[in-house]
């Protein structure tokens, strides 16, 4: 457990009444300030909190950081970023594979504030890989491939749009490049098409090409959860450079149309969505609901779905110590071998969780929206 960082003993706002809550921005702010600083301030070399790795963990906790720093005008959230990158050189030129493609999506908004050359080069470097290197399925999908040793060939991951192709459309915003553009615009709707549960709409984990099918076929809640974050933040990069397909929108509409049907009554989803005798899950439930108000800002959703939001909010404040800790996170999740595999996994502190929730409440009181009952 950690304390605030200035030693302070903060107001513990996750037991006012929510309705209280969501109408207070600087509320909003005090908590996204404690989730940030368990980040920071942690010398976990724990898997799940140990920042100083080059990996999509602390890759995701970056992101957030950036994203935190950027919305709420943090301007030490950026600095830390800044120096993140400067201590793990070494650790980024050995990184070759999509999940390592993780942190580089904080180079070009650090590019933007810094004017820093090497974050550039660095991120055309990356980009050239991604396009012209990286493992593809027969589909021409990114396959997703992991710093462990484990492969996983012709395998389709719904975390590769948040891992990689995040990194690809902001890259393409920076420099305007078409070619990266149009790469992220594909890759993005193929794995829409691949992955999404046609009867219900919401994402399944994984696609096998080989074998032709969703392997455990785990409507799983943190899939869901990389896809409906990214998405929105995709379009948006891209929209000067390529145009929408139709059939990326749709799917996006038809797959939240679906998540809001398997949001339990107390804001959060299941580890497995379909299954309510699973365990809730922290981080993709807050993963989810950050997408839905990204999805409306960014206008791919309407304003309706900031209801979903504000109860996911509701049911996650609960899970969020007087240190910052976000409780309820599942470990470390490969598509795993069947359904009940998955409320097997552990739950534990980890730097995804931190930042899924960190991205929420930055994009909430950001928003400088009255969340009201």
């Amino acid at each position: 457990m950690h304390s605030n960082h200035d030693g302070s003993a903060a107001e513990d706002i996750t037991n006012k009444p929510s309705s209280g809550t969501f109408a207070d921005r600087d509320g909003l702010k005090e908590l996204a300030r404690r989730v940030y600083r368990y980040m920071t301030d942690s010398k976990s070399r724990d898997w799940g909190m140990d920042i100083e790795q080059w990996d999509w963990v602390p890759g995701v906790g970056i992101i957030a950081i950036a994203e935190y720093g950027a919305a709420l005008e943090q301007e030490s959230a950026i600095e830390y970023v800044r120096q993140w990158v400067d201590r793990n050189r070494e650790r980024m030129a050995a990184a070759g594979t999509v999940n390592a493609m993780a942190p580089f999506a904080a180079f070009p908004e650090l590019y933007r504030r810094t004017g820093q050359e090497e974050l550039l080069k660095q991120a055309g470097r990356i980009a050239s890989w991604m396009l012209e290197e990286a493992p593809r399925t027969r589909e021409g999908a990114f396959e997703h491939t992991v710093t462990e040793p484990e492969s996983f060939p012709e395998q389709v991951w719904a975390d590769t749009v948040f891992m990689a192709v995040l990194f690809l459309a902001r890259y393409a915003a920076l420099t305007g490049d078409k070619a990266a553009a149009e790469e992220a615009m594909r890759q993005t709707v193929l794995h829409l098409r691949l992955l999404q549960d046609e009867r219900t709409g919401v994402l399944f984990h994984g696609w096998d090409c080989e074998a032709s099918g969703h392997l455990s076929a785990a409507r799983w809640c943190r899939a869901n959860a990389w896809i409906t974050c990214a998405v929105p933040e995709i379009v948006a990069e891209l929209r000067k450079l390529v145009p929408m397909p139709a059939e990326l929108g749709e799917r996006y509409v038809r797959m939240t149309e679906g998540l809001r049907k398997l949001q339990a009554a107390d804001g959060l989803w299941h580890t497995v969505m379909d299954r309510p005798d699973f365990y809730k899950e922290a981080s993709g439930s807050a993963g989810i609901a950050c997408g839905f108000l990204k999805a409306v800002r960014t206008g791919l959703l309407p304003e309706d779905y900031l209801q979903s939001a504000e109860l996911a909010i509701a049911g996650l404040l609960p899970l969020i110590t007087p240190e910052g800790e976000v409780k309820g996170v599942s470990g470390g999740t490969p598509v795993m071998p069947s359904v009940e595999a998955y409320n097997e996994i552990p739950r534990y502190p980890t730097l995804y969780g931190q930042g899924l929730t960190l991205m929420l409440l930055s994009e909430a009181a950001s928003a400088g929206r009255e969340f009201r009952k």
